[in-house]
Protein backbone atom coordinates (compact mmCIF):
# COMPACT_ATOMS: atom_id res chain seq x y z
CA UNK A 1 0.00 0.00 0.00
CA UNK A 2 1.71 3.23 -1.68
CA UNK A 3 0.07 5.46 1.56
CA UNK A 4 2.19 4.00 4.30
CA UNK A 5 5.34 5.65 2.65
CA UNK A 6 3.76 8.94 2.80
CA UNK A 7 3.77 8.86 6.51
CA UNK A 8 6.07 10.50 8.45
CA UNK A 9 8.63 7.62 9.94
CA UNK A 10 8.13 9.59 13.38
CA UNK A 11 4.25 9.04 13.24
CA UNK A 12 3.18 5.31 13.77
CA UNK A 13 -0.92 5.15 13.41
CA UNK A 14 -2.77 1.57 15.13
CA UNK A 15 -5.59 0.70 16.48
CA UNK A 16 -7.13 0.74 20.13
CA UNK A 17 -7.53 -2.89 19.94
CA UNK A 18 -7.69 -5.64 17.17
CA UNK A 19 -9.73 -8.47 17.98
CA UNK A 20 -12.61 -7.68 15.49
CA UNK A 21 -14.27 -10.03 12.99
CA UNK A 22 -15.61 -7.19 10.87
CA UNK A 23 -12.52 -6.43 9.69
CA UNK A 24 -11.86 -9.42 8.22
CA UNK A 25 -11.06 -9.22 4.41
CA UNK A 26 -9.70 -5.88 5.19
CA UNK A 27 -6.73 -6.77 7.75
CA UNK A 28 -7.67 -10.14 8.45
CA UNK A 29 -7.36 -12.87 5.94
CA UNK A 30 -7.25 -15.99 7.75
CA UNK A 31 -10.32 -17.95 9.45
CA UNK A 32 -10.04 -16.99 13.24
CA UNK A 33 -11.98 -19.12 15.91
CA UNK A 34 -12.72 -16.70 18.74
CA UNK A 35 -10.98 -13.83 19.50
CA UNK A 36 -7.41 -15.58 19.37
CA UNK A 37 -5.45 -12.18 20.14
CA UNK A 38 -2.32 -13.45 19.74
CA UNK A 39 -2.72 -15.06 15.97
CA UNK A 40 -4.76 -12.10 15.01
CA UNK A 41 -1.51 -9.82 16.33
CA UNK A 42 0.80 -11.34 13.82
CA UNK A 43 -1.77 -10.65 10.90
CA UNK A 44 -2.65 -6.98 12.37
CA UNK A 45 1.62 -6.11 11.98
CA UNK A 46 1.32 -6.56 8.75
CA UNK A 47 -1.36 -4.17 7.54
CA UNK A 48 1.08 -1.58 5.64
CA UNK A 49 -0.53 1.30 7.46
CA UNK A 50 -0.44 0.19 10.96
CA UNK A 51 3.02 0.73 12.77
CA UNK A 52 1.69 0.82 16.57
CA UNK A 53 -0.93 -1.00 18.42
CA UNK A 54 -3.20 -0.66 21.46
CA UNK A 55 -3.34 -3.16 24.23
CA UNK A 56 -6.79 -1.82 26.06
CA UNK A 57 -7.80 -4.77 27.56
CA UNK A 58 -5.19 -4.15 29.99
CA UNK A 59 -7.19 -1.35 31.79
CA UNK A 60 -9.56 -4.39 33.09
CA UNK A 61 -6.94 -6.67 33.95
CA UNK A 62 -2.97 -6.30 33.30
CA UNK A 63 -1.85 -9.04 31.09
CA UNK A 64 0.54 -12.15 32.11
CA UNK A 65 3.61 -12.87 31.20
CA UNK A 66 2.40 -15.63 29.30
CA UNK A 67 0.08 -13.38 27.46
CA UNK A 68 3.05 -10.62 27.05
CA UNK A 69 5.36 -13.83 25.40
CA UNK A 70 2.55 -14.61 23.27
CA UNK A 71 2.39 -11.43 21.99
CA UNK A 72 5.84 -10.85 21.43
CA UNK A 73 6.48 -13.98 19.66
CA UNK A 74 3.54 -12.33 16.78
CA UNK A 75 4.62 -9.15 16.58
CA UNK A 76 7.89 -7.91 14.65
CA UNK A 77 11.38 -6.65 16.96
CA UNK A 78 10.55 -2.96 18.34
CA UNK A 79 6.71 -2.83 17.02
CA UNK A 80 5.41 -0.61 19.69
CA UNK A 81 2.09 -1.81 21.63
CA UNK A 82 0.52 1.16 23.86
CA UNK A 83 -0.92 -0.43 27.23
CA UNK A 84 -3.68 1.18 29.21
CA UNK A 85 -2.72 0.75 32.65
CA UNK A 86 -5.06 -1.43 35.08
CA UNK A 87 -8.20 0.45 36.56
CA UNK A 88 -7.08 -0.55 40.16
CA UNK A 89 -4.33 2.11 39.93
CA UNK A 90 -6.43 4.57 38.51
CA UNK A 91 -10.01 4.30 39.47
CA UNK A 92 -10.56 6.81 42.46
CA UNK A 93 -13.86 5.14 43.04
CA UNK A 94 -14.85 1.20 42.30
CA UNK A 95 -17.52 1.42 39.84
CA UNK A 96 -20.32 -0.96 39.79
CA UNK A 97 -18.61 -3.70 37.16
CA UNK A 98 -19.49 -6.93 38.63
CA UNK A 99 -15.97 -8.03 38.74
CA UNK A 100 -15.37 -5.69 41.44
CA UNK A 101 -17.95 -7.59 43.66
CA UNK A 102 -18.41 -6.06 46.82
CA UNK A 103 -16.35 -3.40 46.47
CA UNK A 104 -18.28 -1.65 44.11
CA UNK A 105 -19.04 1.95 44.74
CA UNK A 106 -16.72 1.86 47.20
CA UNK A 107 -13.40 3.73 47.16
CA UNK A 108 -10.56 2.43 46.14
CA UNK A 109 -7.37 2.05 48.23
CA UNK A 110 -5.14 1.36 46.05
CA UNK A 111 -6.00 4.63 43.62
CA UNK A 112 -2.20 5.54 42.28
CA UNK A 113 -0.64 2.94 44.25
CA UNK A 114 3.20 3.09 42.54
CA UNK A 115 4.19 -0.72 44.60
CA UNK A 116 1.44 -2.40 42.56
CA UNK A 117 1.82 -0.42 39.17
CA UNK A 118 5.23 -2.14 39.63
CA UNK A 119 4.81 -5.33 40.77
CA UNK A 120 1.21 -6.19 38.91
CA UNK A 121 1.84 -4.10 35.89
CA UNK A 122 5.16 -3.16 34.57
CA UNK A 123 6.70 -6.09 36.29
CA UNK A 124 6.03 -8.69 33.26
CA UNK A 125 6.53 -5.87 30.69
CA UNK A 126 10.15 -5.78 32.04
CA UNK A 127 10.54 -9.29 31.92
CA UNK A 128 9.22 -10.73 28.79
CA UNK A 129 7.58 -7.30 27.01
CA UNK A 130 10.13 -4.69 26.70
CA UNK A 131 10.88 -4.44 23.20
CA UNK A 132 7.34 -3.68 22.84
CA UNK A 133 6.57 -1.41 25.64
CA UNK A 134 5.89 2.20 23.60
CA UNK A 135 4.75 3.15 26.43
CA UNK A 136 1.49 3.15 29.41
CA UNK A 137 -0.85 4.78 29.44
CA UNK A 138 -3.06 6.36 32.78
CA UNK A 139 -6.63 6.92 31.85
CA UNK A 140 -8.01 8.26 34.87
CA UNK A 141 -11.79 8.31 33.72
CA UNK A 142 -14.32 11.27 34.84
CA UNK A 143 -13.97 11.77 38.52
CA UNK A 144 -17.36 13.58 39.89
CA UNK A 145 -18.85 15.22 43.06
CA UNK A 146 -16.41 14.44 46.36
CA UNK A 147 -14.36 12.09 43.73
CA UNK A 148 -12.95 15.17 42.08
CA UNK A 149 -9.87 16.87 43.68
CA UNK A 150 -9.09 20.40 43.08
CA UNK A 151 -6.35 21.39 40.44
CA UNK A 152 -4.06 21.65 43.72
CA UNK A 153 -4.75 18.42 45.29
CA UNK A 154 -4.82 17.06 41.83
CA UNK A 155 -1.26 18.54 40.61
CA UNK A 156 0.30 16.90 44.40
CA UNK A 157 -1.07 13.47 43.85
CA UNK A 158 -0.02 12.75 40.51
CA UNK A 159 3.17 14.64 41.19
CA UNK A 160 3.88 12.00 44.00
CA UNK A 161 2.98 9.02 41.99
CA UNK A 162 4.96 9.64 39.36
CA UNK A 163 8.39 10.31 40.92
CA UNK A 164 8.47 6.59 41.94
CA UNK A 165 7.74 5.46 38.69
CA UNK A 166 11.06 3.67 36.86
CA UNK A 167 12.66 6.11 34.17
CA UNK A 168 13.55 3.11 31.78
CA UNK A 169 9.47 2.78 30.20
CA UNK A 170 7.86 5.63 28.91
CA UNK A 171 4.45 7.18 30.78
CA UNK A 172 1.23 9.26 29.47
CA UNK A 173 -1.74 10.67 31.26
CA UNK A 174 -5.10 10.82 30.08
CA UNK A 175 -7.71 12.97 31.61
CA UNK A 176 -11.30 13.06 31.40
CA UNK A 177 -11.93 15.87 33.27
CA UNK A 178 -11.32 19.14 31.37
CA UNK A 179 -10.88 21.06 34.71
CA UNK A 180 -7.72 19.37 35.53
CA UNK A 181 -6.44 20.70 32.36
CA UNK A 182 -4.04 23.02 34.07
CA UNK A 183 -1.01 24.69 33.60
CA UNK A 184 0.20 22.93 36.66
CA UNK A 185 -0.63 19.71 36.00
CA UNK A 186 1.42 19.93 32.43
CA UNK A 187 4.52 21.51 34.56
CA UNK A 188 4.00 17.82 36.37
CA UNK A 189 3.96 15.99 33.49
CA UNK A 190 7.02 17.93 31.83
CA UNK A 191 9.12 17.48 34.53
CA UNK A 192 8.48 13.75 34.55
CA UNK A 193 8.73 13.63 30.97
CA UNK A 194 5.28 12.55 31.18
CA UNK A 195 3.66 12.63 27.48
CA UNK A 196 -0.15 14.37 27.75
CA UNK A 197 -2.74 11.85 25.43
CA UNK A 198 -4.83 13.75 23.31
CA UNK A 199 -7.95 12.13 23.39
CA UNK A 200 -11.47 12.81 21.17
CA UNK A 201 -13.42 11.94 24.07
CA UNK A 202 -17.49 12.91 24.09
CA UNK A 203 -16.96 15.28 27.57
CA UNK A 204 -12.85 16.50 26.50
CA UNK A 205 -12.20 19.59 24.60
CA UNK A 206 -11.51 18.54 20.77
CA UNK A 207 -8.07 17.74 19.86
CA UNK A 208 -7.42 20.85 18.05
CA UNK A 209 -8.38 22.53 21.70
CA UNK A 210 -5.69 20.48 23.36
CA UNK A 211 -3.22 21.18 20.86
CA UNK A 212 -3.65 25.15 21.74
CA UNK A 213 -2.85 24.66 25.17
CA UNK A 214 0.84 25.68 25.69
CA UNK A 215 1.84 22.59 27.90
CA UNK A 216 0.68 19.46 25.97
CA UNK A 217 3.86 18.30 24.64
CA UNK A 218 5.30 17.74 27.74
CA UNK A 219 7.46 14.69 26.67
CA UNK A 220 9.66 13.75 23.63
CA UNK A 221 6.82 11.82 22.39
CA UNK A 222 3.04 12.01 22.52
CA UNK A 223 0.16 9.71 21.76
CA UNK A 224 -3.50 10.44 20.25
CA UNK A 225 -6.38 8.44 21.15
CA UNK A 226 -9.34 9.05 18.34
CA UNK A 227 -12.00 7.93 20.51
CA UNK A 228 -14.64 9.78 20.53
CA UNK A 229 -17.01 12.35 18.61
CA UNK A 230 -17.00 14.66 21.20
CA UNK A 231 -20.95 14.70 22.64
CA UNK A 232 -21.10 11.28 21.90
CA UNK A 233 -21.74 8.45 24.52
CA UNK A 234 -19.76 5.31 24.59
CA UNK A 235 -22.67 3.32 24.30
CA UNK A 236 -24.20 5.22 21.46
CA UNK A 237 -21.64 4.41 19.30
CA UNK A 238 -21.38 0.98 19.76
CA UNK A 239 -24.80 0.62 18.93
CA UNK A 240 -24.44 2.36 15.55
CA UNK A 241 -20.93 1.18 14.67
CA UNK A 242 -21.07 -2.47 15.61
CA UNK A 243 -19.82 -5.00 13.55
CA UNK A 244 -17.16 -2.29 13.27
CA UNK A 245 -17.02 -3.66 9.43
CA UNK A 246 -17.14 0.04 7.67
CA UNK A 247 -16.92 3.81 8.59
CA UNK A 248 -20.71 5.30 8.90
CA UNK A 249 -20.12 8.79 10.31
CA UNK A 250 -17.11 10.28 9.01
CA UNK A 251 -15.84 12.84 11.77
CA UNK A 252 -13.76 15.72 9.36
CA UNK A 253 -13.21 17.74 12.53
CA UNK A 254 -11.45 15.14 14.35
CA UNK A 255 -9.43 14.00 11.24
CA UNK A 256 -7.92 17.72 10.90
CA UNK A 257 -7.25 17.62 14.43
CA UNK A 258 -5.15 14.58 14.22
CA UNK A 259 -3.40 15.97 10.65
CA UNK A 260 -2.67 19.36 12.55
CA UNK A 261 -1.06 16.98 15.41
CA UNK A 262 0.66 15.54 13.41
CA UNK A 263 2.53 18.63 11.39
CA UNK A 264 3.23 19.80 15.06
CA UNK A 265 5.38 16.32 15.33
CA UNK A 266 7.15 17.02 12.58
CA UNK A 267 8.21 20.18 13.12
CA UNK A 268 9.19 19.51 16.73
CA UNK A 269 10.35 16.82 15.57
CA UNK A 270 9.44 13.98 17.94
CA UNK A 271 7.51 10.48 17.69
CA UNK A 272 3.50 10.27 17.71
CA UNK A 273 1.82 7.26 18.76
CA UNK A 274 -2.08 7.53 17.37
CA UNK A 275 -4.71 5.51 17.74
CA UNK A 276 -7.79 5.11 16.46
CA UNK A 277 -10.96 3.75 17.59
CA UNK A 278 -13.58 1.65 16.16
CA UNK A 279 -15.92 3.94 17.68
CA UNK A 280 -14.53 7.65 16.30
CA UNK A 281 -16.07 6.32 12.96
CA UNK A 282 -17.12 3.44 12.50
CA UNK A 283 -13.73 1.58 11.43
CA UNK A 284 -10.21 2.39 12.83
CA UNK A 285 -8.82 1.28 9.39
CA UNK A 286 -10.69 2.77 7.92
CA UNK A 287 -9.95 6.36 9.44
CA UNK A 288 -6.41 5.51 9.20
CA UNK A 289 -6.44 5.20 5.46
CA UNK A 290 -8.24 8.18 5.29
CA UNK A 291 -5.58 10.40 7.28
CA UNK A 292 -3.09 8.58 5.37
CA UNK A 293 -4.50 9.45 2.29
CA UNK A 294 -4.77 12.87 3.22
CA UNK A 295 -1.08 13.15 4.21
CA UNK A 296 -0.42 11.91 0.55
CA UNK A 297 -2.36 14.60 -0.74
CA UNK A 298 -5.33 12.22 -1.98
CA UNK A 299 -8.99 12.23 -1.07
CA UNK A 300 -9.61 10.64 2.39
CA UNK A 301 -11.84 7.77 2.07
CA UNK A 302 -15.47 7.80 4.11
CA UNK A 303 -16.78 4.38 3.55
Amino acid sequence: MALGRRIPPNVRFGTSTWTYDGWAGEVYHRPYRGAQPARRLEEYARYPLFRAVGIDSAFYDPPSEEVLTEYARALPPGFPCVSKVWDRITARRFNQDARWGNLAGLRNPDFLNADLFKEAVLGPYARVFRDHAGAFVFEFQAMRGKDLPSSAQWVDELDAFLQQLPRDFRYAVELRNPELLTEAHGAVLTRHSVAHVFNSWNEMPSIGEQLDLPWTFSARFTVARGLLRPGRAYADAVKLFEPYDRIRDPQPGVRQDLLRLVSEVVRRPIEALILVNNRLEGNAPGTIRALAAALAGGEPEVS
